[in-house]
């Protein structure tokens, strides 16, 4: 299981990341942290029908908690 403090992290970089998104007319949820450190998100509005939710998830989400977490091994949209 992950520590509450890799969860709050987590957590508050995608607070961070989550204005942009909504600029947009999307969002995200985080729906689980794996034991490996995958962080599964669900991308919404906006973002979950874009054609560049691929590129928005790997480039700009997991390249902004990946530079922030190192931990953190990849993201992964359900």
């Amino acid at each position: 299981m992950v520590n509450v403090e890799l969860h709050e992290r987590i957590k508050t970089v995608l607070d961070q990341i989550r204005p942009y998104l909504q600029a947009d007319g999307g969002d995200l949820n985080l729906v689980e942290i794996t034991d490996d450190l995958v962080v599964k998100v669900e991308l919404t509005g906006a973002c979950g029908s874009c054609p560049m939710r691929t590129m928005t998830l790997k480039a700009g989400v997991e390249g902004t908690l990946k530079k922030e977490i190192p931990e953190v091994k990849s993201v992964e949209s359900v």
